[in-house]
């Protein structure tokens, strides 16, 4: 029986797979973390295709059969091409999933202004992969971005509640409201960004949506496997779970525990 894995540059991922295993806790995970080399969001899309590929392959030979890119950056600058060149060649019924269309899909629900913000790395934004992605299936929704590079730093030091962060956090939303005071919703495009939700709602205006990615993906998820009986058929039910990050395993085990809730057995893997 197979696994679903799922797969992160950093620790942000940890809150997309907290809201998969609440949704779904009945299969089988593996988690991949690949904080040796993050982050992601500054690098080019040939090294981000690069270390995704090579993190998607460490999956499947960990046993999954259907893997989620719980990364905006690897969704932004590497799905497409893993989906259309490299899984008909690895084995074209495995799957590999994003984060992107599935939040796409979802804000379109939600506005009524028909005006969206997108929060997101340097990286999620210069892809242009929201805006194009909103664009296909929503024609009459304008895109406003905001690249928030210091969010991710604060986060990943603890600093999310602590004063220090209000500065950055006002000063990002300040510059996307900016842009249009019509934004009615507004997308966290980093799973980092939810650990930064209470100051967001703060300093942006009380009518605006904020949509998080745990539980859109969860939902996405759900209804994948509803579509794909072949797929879930073939999913492990022992309520397994098992960590895998490039960092050493006392590292990751410290700075997750900001992330996910619940004790982690973590191993450390090379990638080949």
């Amino acid at each position: 029986m197979k696994k679903i894995g799922i797969f992160d540059s950093g620790y942000g991922g940890l809150t997309v797979f907290e809201a998969i295993r609440k949704r779904l806790p009945q299969y089988d995970y593996v988690y991949l973390g690949d904080n040796a080399r993050t982050p992601y969001g500054t690098r080019s899309f040939d090294v981000v295709y690069d270390y995704t590929l090579q993190s998607v392959k460490t999956l499947f030979e960990l046993g999954a059969e259907l893997v989620i890119l719980a990364c905006n950056t690897a969704s932004a600058k590497a799905l497409r091409n893993i989906q259309q060149f490299d899984l008909p060649k690895i084995d074209p019924h495995k799957r590999v999933l994003g984060v992107i269309r599935p939040s796409a899909e979802a804000v379109g629900r939600y506005t009524k202004s028909r005006n969206v913000g997108v929060f997101g790395t340097q990286g999620t934004v210069d892809s242009m992969s929201y805006p194009i992605e909103i664009q296909k299936l929503w024609g009459d929704i304008k895109v406003f971005q905001q690249p928030c590079p210091m969010w991710v730093p604060i986060v990943e030091n603890g600093e999310y509640a602590n004063d220090g962060a209000d500065f950055f956090v006002e000063k990002y939303v300040r510059n996307l409201m900016d842009q249009s005071p019509d934004i009615d919703t507004v997308i966290l495009a980093c799973t980092h960004y939810p650990m930064l939700l209470p100051k967001i709602r703060k300093y942006i205006p009380q009518n605006v949506k904020i949509l998080s990615q745990g539980e859109i993906v969860a939902d996405s998820l759900e209804e994948y496997l509803r579509r794909h009986p072949e797929m879930e058929n073939c999913l492990g039910r022992d309520k397994s779970v098992r960590f895998f990050t490039t960092e050493s395993s006392q590292k990751f085990s410290s700075t997750a525990s900001i992330f996910f809730d619940g004790k982690l057995d973590v191993e450390s893997i090379q990638m080949r």
